[in-house]
């Protein structure tokens, strides 16, 4: 989840926040990949989720990282909730899944490249206190009692809300991990177009990255049970979004959609205050009522911003939210594919093509199924597998058309980092598909092997 916004003075018109959307586009050649992964961090011994404080916690983590690879501490409340280094963020997602929010780089290479030198810099530090790290999509065993809350003011005000809104929200906060990229956009219509694609084809991620079978010890019945969890959380900020498939979709459109998005906080001098369920528009008007006769500044509508999420969101660029968390190797496939898809006009033209068709219901009837039945999902006459496979090879395309080199030019373009998910149409079966496998074959129903076979 995201951490405080800063800068940006007061907002004197509404048309101000359009305005604020409208500053993310950049030329094509100004266009990069931010990459975001979480993951489950759990003691050796005990395999039950980290604690906040002690020898084999997540401030230890924090510190170790801190001390050892020289990144810049964030606090909270006088406590270390995140780092900051080169363009690049750690933060703790509420049950303490420790998150890399990476720096805005030109190619997959890069990337690639950034997660890995994260992931070796965690296991540095994780083996020597004793401790482990997986990526799943969902917590396999851990009950909500087990996972303890980060000492975050956000969280606090979130854990309280959801049980009013939904019925899975902790579910989501506390025991589920994904990976997404964020993207961007040369103009409006650009924009435009590129939300449409991810949104309608957000499910076939969803499909391809499935890797979510288990929830407190048992099978749930679906591939991805962390799309599953999205579904019932707090239908005024989640979803497929029909509105980005209408006419008159744009910066002005998604302004008066968050502006219907129920307020979380406001935050004021390192402190969360209470706005929840209250209304931006009344903020606007100088009348919430949690902070009355006070008017929002840019960096309140920032904050806002991040408490919507639908499958892809809307920011000063556009995030892909639909995958599970996963296998280091399954990492880069995911910004890789949504890249091919997207930042080659031609291959963004042919995606639009697939999908452009389809209604409002089709799209959601895809997003239930991508949960259930994974790359296995059919809706009418459209077969998951089929599509993954249209959509991986109009992607490859649009990263073979980029021709972005890697390892000194020894690498011609990007291509091979589909490899993963090019694995899963062979073989038809996804991440999730492989932890059933192991669980009824080699593992004999004992899920603690999973820790053994899937940690970093």
């Amino acid at each position: 989840m995201s951490i405080p916004q800063t800068g940006g003075g007061p907002i004197e018109h509404q048309d101000q926040l359009a305005q604020y959307l409208a500053e993310g586009c950049k030329p094509k050649e100004d266009w990069r990949i931010g990459t975001e992964h979480e993951k489950f961090g759990y003691d050796k011994d005990t395999l039950l989720p980290l604690p906040y404080e002690g020898p084999r916690s997540v401030k230890a983590m924090l510190e170790g990282l801190r001390d050892e690879f020289n990144w810049a501490p964030v606090l909270e409340a006088g406590n270390i909730i995140g780092l900051e280094k080169n363009g690049a963020n750690v933060s703790l997602e509420p049950g303490g899944q420790l998150e890399l929010s990476g720096a805005p780089l030109e190619t997959i290479h890069e990337t690639c490249d950034e997660v890995n030198v994260h992931l070796k810099e965690v296991q540095t530090i994780a083996d020597r206190i004793g401790v482990g790290y997986i990526g799943l999509g969902a917590s396999p065993d851990w009950l909500h009692e087990q996972v303890p809350m980060m000492p975050k003011g956000r969280y606090r005000l979130m854990t309280d809300y959801m049980g009013k809104v939904g019925t899975h929200g902790t579910q989501m906060m506390y025991r589920t991990c994904t990976v997404q990229v964020n993207l961007d956009f040369g103009s409006e219509a650009d924009m435009v177009q590129k939300m449409r694609v991810a949104l309608a084809l957000q499910p076939v991620a969803t499909a391809l990255f499935a890797n979510s079978p288990f929830f407190e010890g048992k099978e749930t019945g679906y591939k991805s049970w962390r799309s599953r969890v999205w579904r019932d959380l707090d239908a005024a900020r989640t979803g497929m979004l029909p509105f980005v498939f209408e006419d008159g979709m744009g910066f002005e459109r998604w302004v008066e959609y968050m502006l219907d998005v129920p307020m979380y906080f406001v935050y004021r001098d390192g402190k969360y205050i209470n706005a929840l369920g209250q209304s931006f528009r009344d903020f606007l008007d100088g009348k919430l009522p949690a902070l009355p006769g006070e008017t929002p500044t840019m960096s309140d509508w920032a904050d806002h911003l991040t408490t919507c999420f639908p499958e892809a969101r809307l920011k000063k660029f556009i995030e892909m939210r639909g995958a599970d968390g996963g296998p280091w190797r399954r990492i880069c496939a995911l910004p890789a594919y949504w890249v091919g898809l997207i930042y080659d006009q031609t291959a963004l033209d042919a995606a639009w093509d697939l999908c452009k068709d389809w209604d409002a219901e089709t799209r959601e009837a895809l997003r239930v199924a991508a949960s259930k039945d994974g790359i296995g999902a059919k809706v009418g006459n459209i077969s998951m597998l089929d599509l993954a496979r249209e959509t991986v090879a109009i992607s490859k395309a649009g990263l073979a058309a980029r021709a972005r080199p890697g390892a000194g030019g020894m690498i011609p373009d990007e291509t091979h980092f589909l490899n993963a998910v090019e694995e899963v149409i062979e073989t038809g079966m996804s991440p999730s598909c492989e932890l059933t496998q192991k669980y009824h074959g080699e593992w004999g129903g004992d899920l603690k092997r999973i820790y053994e076979d899937y940690s970093y």
